[in-house]
């Protein structure tokens, strides 16, 4: 008979504690019986309705958005309950409330879909019905927004579309003349900017193909090849485990492009190994929170809010690849700087060579699973739309997966990630459309130019401060929200402000893009901290503000790219951003000594100082400051050296501590 050992008992509790928290966090209701294989159907049909729109269907923009309203808002209601039901019950069938919500929203979708030819044919009238089908559905995609995007993203939306209806009550300048119902459910339903707009049409493609591409790679085992590929990198190194975290998420968020999934996902393996290895559990979830939302930052795929950057900018996706390039290379660079510094600081070691697979046995498994992010980059940067090049790389996915038999995708997994992708892709989708109430609005009403106008009556001719408004705005509306949803606003209200200022529009964009990625790991709400601390099992607070210290870069950079544009590949030559390149890893290294307490050992106070001040020069565009901080770097460098020598000759039974 068999016994356990303790380390077993460990290891199981540590599972169990992962499943606990990947239930808490799952917001999918779990049925049983035939309602599991209705859910399947529906999420099974709209994936491939997807996959056929876009590979050969040439369907009018507003319909096809339609239809995805549809199978969205009808899986939300089946999946997402309306209200939190006590732990442990299950349902057999929706209740009655999840059918009303879905004969509503089918309804509305059917006549949009029969009618939409006949309101055009009519000049763009509309007869009493269609105010009637337009009012039900703006309220089912509230009520599906709640559901599947979160209270605080509903509430704001909401407060918007109030805004049209009582904004003739407000005084001042934010007052407008007012809006009748037909008016608003005209624009918000039936027009162009609205629920079925730009950003729903972004939705609708280039972030649910990409989603489901992603789904796919996780059925065919990439992130356990991922994983092991990181393990074998870095995992026998000071700290291993937490540099397998900073690997393992950066090569999964250049493919899935969101933090949440990579904190839910790569994390539940790496945090309790990181725990085991001595980083205390506040740590270990706030490195974990860190680098996945670095995956939103990496390209080629980054978060979906790249995908509406490139649409609202009207240039090719690949522009925004290059320009991402050298800020995530510099996140990262801290991130893992960081971590092995904290491994040095506290006398970590790394994972024996008995739980590290060798690099060659690793390459043989799932090599081949790289084949689909090769093409996907090929295509992207070749100018293939992306639409086109995630469809290419599913179909990569799968006939890669065939090389091997361990690995090859049957029927069962397909299937699988159909539905996997159609589920993934709610809480984003939900968040795109009723984010086109917000856009709406801003269209309507001008709320946009007038905030923007007061901002800059603020700022008066300070890019700076401009750029500090418009960080604070954009983490602002970034509390609770997605990171899309968040991009948007500030795209549509605080953008504008600064390419009025004369900044290129795309640093304007990027701008606003990184605060709205960092406000996952920004308190109060920090949904990739929340998500790394509950499966470490760390007091969210902390994991917070650890995560911000060890992000830090991320929060500077957008103002290093504002003054410096080279940065992001503009207005530069090959050899002014291979230096950028250079002066800004050394600079993030510098500064992430100085973040961390530690060096080639730990520092006294003037080195510290001296380092933090020296990495912030390394990053400025200036030449002559960047020669003068890396001097500076270079003399601190060979100041501890020569401290840690003579601490040797005192103490020559002491292992000297270095990078």
């Amino acid at each position: 008979m068999s016994t356990i050992t303790d380390e077993e008992k460990k290891q199981n509790n540590e599972n169990s504690e992962e499943d606990r928290v990947a239930l808490h966090f799952s917001q999918f209701r779990e049925y049983v019986g035939p309602m599991v294989q209705i859910v399947t159907i529906v999420a099974v049909l709209w994936s491939l309705f997807q996959l056929y729109i876009t590979g050969f269907s040439s369907l009018e923009a507003v319909k096809h958005r339609v239809w995805y309203f549809g199978f969205m808002a009808v899986l939300i209601f089946l999946l997402f309950p309306a209200v939190k039901s006590k732990k442990g019950k299950q349902r057999k069938v929706p209740t009655a409330w999840d059918f009303v919500c879905i004969i509503a929203t089918v309804s509305s979708v059917i006549y949009f879909l029969f009618m939409y030819d006949a309101y055009l044919e009519r000049g763009g009238m509309h007869i009493l019905p269609d105010y009637w089908f337009g009012a039900i559905g703006i309220l089912m995609t509230f009520e599906a927004s709640r559901r599947a995007a979160g209270l605080p993203m509903t509430v704001l939306a909401a407060t918007f579309l109030l805004y049209n209806l009582f904004g003739q009550y407000i005084p001042g300048s934010l007052g407008h003349v007012g809006f009748d119902l037909k008016r608003i459910i005209d624009v918000m339903w039936w027009g162009a900017e609205g629920v079925f707009g730009v950003v729903a049409g972004v939705a609708a493609t280039y972030i649910s193909m990409f989603i489901l591409f992603g789904a796919f790679l996780r059925r065919s085992g990439f992130i356990k090849f991922i994983n092991n590929l990181a393990l074998t990198i870095s995992g026998k190194s000071a700290g291993g485990p937490a540099k397998v975290a900073v690997i393992g998420s950066g090569m999964m968020g250049m493919i899935n492009g969101s933090g949440i999934a990579n904190a839910s996902t790569v994390g539940t393996f790496t945090i309790p190994m990181m725990k085991r290895t001595g980083y205390k559990s506040h740590f270990a979830a706030a490195v974990e929170a860190v680098a996945g939302t670095g995956g939103v930052l990496a390209p080629p795929v980054m978060g979906a809010a790249s995908f509406v950057m490139a649409t609202f900018l009207g240039v090719e996706y690949r522009i925004i690849i290059l320009a991402a390039i050298i800020p995530a290379i510099l996140y990262f660079t801290m991130c893992f700087t960081s971590v092995h510094f904290e491994a040095k600081k506290l006398g970590l070691k790394g994972l024996s060579a008995e739980e590290i697979p060798k690099l060659k046995d690793v390459m043989k498994d799932g090599g081949h699973l790289l084949l689909p992010v090769v093409v996907l980059v090929y295509m992207l940067v070749t100018g293939v739309t992306p639409i086109y090049a995630a469809l290419g790389a599913i179909v990569t996915t799968v006939i890669a997966s065939w090389i091997r038999k361990e690995t090859r995708m049957g029927l069962k997994d397909i299937i699988g990630a159909l539905e996997e992708g159609a589920r993934n892709v709610l809480i984003i989708s939900a968040a795109c459309m009723v984010v086109g109430i917000v856009v709406g609005t801003i269209s309507l009403t001008s709320i946009g130019l007038v905030v923007g106008n007061s901002i800059l009556s603020l700022a008066g001719s300070s890019i700076l401060l401009a750029a500090i408004l418009t960080m604070l705005l954009t983490i602002l509306l970034g509390t609770g929200v997605p990171v899309t949803a968040s991009y948007i606003i500030a795209a549509t209200i605080s953008v504008p402000i600064l390419a009025e200022m004369g900044v290129p529009p795309l640093v304007s964009h990027m701008f606003a893009f990184f605060y709205a990625a960092l406000s996952e790991i920004t308190p109060p709400i920090a949904l990739a901290a929340l998500v790394t601390s509950g499966i470490a099992g760390a007091n969210f607070t902390r994991v917070c503000i650890t995560a911000v210290r060890l992000g830090l870069i991320g929060f500077i950079i957008p103002y290093f790219f504002l003054y410096n544009p080279v940065l992001l590949f503009i207005e530069g030559s090959v050899v002014s951003s291979s230096i950028a390149i250079i002066t800004g890893i050394i600079g993030v290294i510098a500064l992430a000594g100085a973040m961390s307490n530690w060096f080639l050992t730990k520092p006294n106070f003037v080195q510290r100082v001296l380092l933090g001040a020296a990495g912030f020069g390394l990053i400025l565009p200036s030449y002559v400051v960047s020669l003068l901080s890396l001097i500076v770097v270079t003399a601190i460098f060979l100041w501890q050296k020569k401290s840690i020598k003579k601490n040797q000759l005192r103490n020559p039974d002491e292992t000297s501590i270095s990078v």
